[in-house]
């Protein structure tokens, strides 16, 4: 009797328990409806377009630009088309010059007042090079090859063109209507050639270099062609074997070898021929291509300059013999300046703290146009004219922002529990949030972990960024140990230490929250892609009394695993590990200890696990190993595995990445806003609206 008198009760507070959340839930979710509708939707962001690159004109008059356009998801699941603009400086007046078709690699043709792109029109082979008259007209297809040309670069005289090209694949007559594939083998290598598109009666010449060629840059005199070539198209090798070759351009043999190790992003030749500037590793461990290299033309071992700075450089450009431009970022900041070749003279023309600036090309005046983004809209096209101090917004797509509230954007930085670092990121506040109140925050990993976060636009498919801020939600995106823009210490220090010290400072900056009265202790989020995924992972296993809800994409759950099926096993030891695996007994339960399959037993965080189903980069294998081992081992805990056909590490459609987008905000609004993970697993289908 006493026994059914305790059930009793016990019963009661149950319900009681569940009336009062009911009705929390019910507060919680007025306010947020409201301020949904004047805020950023899933909708917003499938239409959502970006200004992906800018080239200036030498005399600074024009500035090409591409825009990313994204197919409808409600009429076909296809990637985003890229079509051309030209903006004329001085009417300020921009005008779309081609979207037949997807355009690539725009350029100005040099002596001439065209430009040039790659494209494969409607009828065509192959992918050719076009140009259309800055002054309007029809594109017209300026130069062939029988395979695709994969990327161009013109000489000084507009006639001649480096280009490079896949190899014929190996073929062979099968007698079965069938043909396996053989993993690796018989890949095409990317070759490299040089060919006069005005005489058609010229053959193409073959460089004299049995390599996958991925750059090209023609000396100052038209003589010579320094290349960047791995040994196979093996993505692998592409990441971590890259050398740097000069080639006579007449024989097309190698005339010099430049003897740099590691990551390669980007080659310039000085202005006088002499020597090259590598954009690149510090040495083969080195994550990033993010430093400064100094080579003579003639070959040898490069040099690196201004080793103890603290940010990365993104991108180079030699302008005068003892200079060179550049965009960097200094952590959460974007740099465009220029340093001498010694490393010394180090000048500024612009700091944006709250820009996140994507790419630049300069005029002979000293001009720049460059893409940038900010915490109040997507990236588009500025102008920072020679001796300016401000830059010019030259560009103002996405009109549906306008009248929207979005979340106010702010720095933080807080102290890593181990004393070693102050960490930086990015947080989102909620639409119309009241000081001092505490809400759920949605914790954004990004991946890498050789990435970072700038001060700019933080919202589309897989990041909730403002859609979550319009719902109530805060969004927190730190920068952990081991990302970019803080120099060679910081992104060492995370090497050998996998799920380690990194995540530790995730941990530290949502503590950082709720200190500060910001976050809800008991609804914090966690998602992210790739290592981004591996952090999810990790943070609804290993610390999963700290995680409220969790969204894992591409993710890690299996290190061993992992790094059986990888396309990057070298790059995972050269720059990630720094040990191999098999060297002992205890290095492979190391392994298995960081990995989050090991911590189920401690799983109690709701998880959505999602994966493209042809990832060749994270095999969607780790998907499926936590989605088996929680559902054998931790049963009670709610968790979904949704595959994306077609999709590979991140989905590149506009139907995927709409269903991905509403999945992840379904999840995070059942068990995060509640912050009850007994919760009903919300329906398989998610809840997206028809299209008006």
């Amino acid at each position: 009797m006493k026994n059914n008198y305790f059930k009793h009760l016990q019963l009661q507070k149950q319900r009681l328990l569940s009336f009062l959340l009911a009705g929390l839930i019910l507060f919680l979710l007025i306010p947020v409806d409201a301020a949904a509708q004047n805020g950023v939707t899933p909708e917003h962001i499938a239409k959502m377009e970006t200004v992906t690159s800018t080239a200036i004109s030498d005399d600074g008059r024009f500035i090409a630009y591409t825009k990313s356009i994204p197919a409808d998801p409600y009429k076909e699941n296809a990637t985003n088309s890229t079509h051309l603009y030209v903006l004329d400086v001085e009417e300020s007046i921009s005008k779309p010059y081609y979207s037949a078709s997807s355009v690539a690699s725009v350029q100005f043709r040099p002596g001439t007042n065209t430009i040039s792109f790659l494209t494969q029109r409607s009828g065509d082979d192959t992918r050719s090079l076009y140009e259309v008259p800055l002054d309007g007209g029809e594109a017209v297809k300026i130069f062939s090859f029988d395979r695709n040309i994969l990327l161009y670069t013109w000489h000084q005289d507009g006639n001649q063109i480096g280009f490079v090209a896949p190899d014929e694949a190996e073929s062979t007559e099968s007698p079965l209507p069938y043909q396996a594939e053989v993993y690796e083998e018989n890949l095409p290598q990317r070759l490299g050639y040089i060919a006069n598109v005005v005489d058609p009666t010229q053959e193409a010449r073959h460089l004299q270099l049995d390599a996958s060629i991925y750059m090209m840059e023609w000396s100052p005199d038209g003589n010579r062609i320094a290349v960047s070539a791995a040994p196979t198209p093996n993505i692998d090798d592409f990441y971590m074997f890259q050398q740097v070759f000069v080639l006579d351009s007449e024989t097309t043999e190698i005339v010099a070898e430049i003897n740099n190790e590691g990551k390669i992003g980007k080659i310039s030749w000085s202005p006088d021929g002499q020597r090259l500037a590598l954009r690149a590793g510090s040495n083969i461990h080195d994550p990033i291509d993010g430093r400064i290299l100094i080579a003579s033309a003639q070959g040898g071992v490069p040099a690196i300059i201004d080793r103890d700075f603290e940010g990365k450089y993104e991108q180079i450009d030699w302008h005068e013999d003892e200079r060179i431009r550049f965009l960097a970022s200094e952590s959460t900041a974007s740099v465009l300046g220029s340093i001498g070749v010694d490393g010394t003279g180090k000048q500024t023309y612009l700091r944006a703290e709250e820009h996140a600036i994507g790419s630049f090309s300069n005029s002979d005046d000293g001009s720049f146009s460059f893409t940038a983004s900010s915490p109040t809209h997507p990236a588009e096209v500025y102008l920072l004219e020679s001796g300016a101090e401000e830059p010019e917004r030259i560009t103002y797509n996405n009109p549906w922002l306008d009248g929207l509230e979005l979340g106010r954007q702010e720095v933080v930085s807080y102290e890593a529990r181990d004393g070693e670092f102050s960490i930086e990121g990015m947080l989102i506040y909620p639409v119309g949030y009241e000081e001092g109140t505490p809400v759920p925050v949605i914790t954004m990993v990004h991946g890498g972990p050789e990435a970072h976060y700038s001060n700019g636009w933080l919202t589309s498919y897989s990041m909730p960024g403002q859609m979550a801020a319009a719902k109530g939600y805060a969004v927190f995106y730190p920068n952990y140990r081991g990302s970019t823009g803080r120099g060679i210490e910081f992104i060492f220090s995370s090497q050998a230490d996998l799920a380690g010290k990194e995540f530790d400072d995730i941990v530290d900056g949502v503590d950082y929250l709720i200190e500060r009265g910001i976050a809800d202790g008991a609804r914090i989020g966690v998602t992210g892609g790739s290592y981004g995924g591996y952090a999810s992972a990790w943070m609804s296993t290993y610390y999963s009394d700290r995680f409220a809800a969790s969204v894992m994409f591409v993710g890690i759950s299996n290190n061993l695993s992992k790094w059986g099926t990888s396309d990057i096993p070298e790059e995972l030891y050269l720059v990630h590990s720094r040990e191999r695996m098999w060297e002992s007994d205890e290095k492979w339960m190391d392994y298995l200890r960081r990995s989050p399959i090991y911590w189920v037993d401690r799983a109690e965080t709701p998880i959505l696990i999602m994966h493209g189903s042809e990832d060749t980069r994270v095999h969607p294998g780790q998907s499926l190993e936590l989605y088996r081992h929680l559902k054998v081992r931790r049963p009670e805990v709610p968790v979904r595995l949704v595959w994306y056909p077609g999709e590979g590490h991140g989905n590149a459609r506009a139907a995927s990445r709409l269903d991905y987008t509403y999945r992840m905000l379904q999840w995070f609004d059942t068990y995060l806003m509640s912050g009850d993970p007994s919760a009903e697993m919300p329906h398989w289908d998610p809840p997206i609206p028809q299209k008006e």
